[in-house]
């Protein structure tokens, strides 16, 4: 018969051998590594919520943009000339003031608006104010004089009928003229007083002086400065050419 070498003894040291499970240093080491390990998976994730959120910020900004400049368009599509003894588009070098149909209807009023900008808290502010719809020229009077002090200091009443748009450094007009061929400032000699005379105005007088019609431009260029940051940063350019000039609109 043959003997066993294993003792009851060496059998019950295999099993404490196998039973003790870690050591306090073998556990620490692992708890280390899986901070470690949720530290960076917390990175990770920090990391893309915070590019998400600049994707955003920066998609919003940019359709913001687009949209105030939708607007800016539409404005200027609609503009009305046919308005007698009254200016339909003015440029003074703060802001831009327009005269414009509500609507296509036959029935639509008249809106004035007005673009400018002003500076505020963090910078300058571009800005966009609307008259109600009017109907009756002396209306459309009063409102085209309220959109002048609104754009040199607007009071509260008319600071409820202002948008504001996007930050803005600075901007600047220029006017088209077609038979001009050239950009021109509209506060040069060869911008808005480039005019021409009333119809059915009698031929002047000694000390008579003749009234005059503003002439309007075929074609408005827009000068934007964004400030840094902004997803456009630096200068925009937009030029919007009326339909019945040649070659469309730009």
């Amino acid at each position: 018969m043959k003997r066993s070498d294993a003792s009851p003894a060496s059998g019950r040291q295999a099993g404490c051998r196998a039973a003790r499970g870690f050591t306090l240093v073998e556990l620490m080491v692992a708890i280390f590594v899986m901070a470690l390990l949720a530290l960076l998976s917390w990175r990770g994730l920090d990391g893309m919520v915070r590019a998400q959120a600049y994707t955003q910020a920066r998609s919003d900004q940019v359709l913001t943009l687009q949209a105030a400049l939708g607007q800016w368009t539409a404005d200027l599509e609609a503009n009305e000339q046919a308005i007698p003894q009254n200016k339909a588009l003015d440029w003074d070098g703060r802001g831009l003031r327009i005269v414009r149909r509500s609507g296509t209807a036959p029935s639509a009023g008249w809106l004035v608006v007005a673009w400018s900008r002003r500076e505020a808290v963090g910078g300058g502010q571009w800005l966009r104010w609307q008259s109600p719809e009017l109907w009756r020229q002396g209306d459309l009077q009063q409102a085209w004089e309220q959109a002048a002090q609104w754009i040199e200091n607007a009071t509260p009443e008319q600071r409820q009928r202002e948008i504001a748009l996007l930050p803005l450094t600075g901007w600047q007009l220029y006017y088209f003229y077609k038979r001009d061929g050239t950009w021109t400032n509209p506060l040069s000699s060869t911008g808005t007083v480039i005019r021409s005379p009333l119809p059915n105005v009698p031929p002047p007088i000694a000390g008579f002086v003749q009234p005059v019609a503003f002439t309007p431009p075929d074609g408005v260029r827009l000068v934007l400065d964004l400030p840094a940051g902004h997803p456009l940063a630096g200068r925009l350019v937009r030029d919007w050419v009326r339909p019945t000039v040649g070659g469309g609109r730009s």
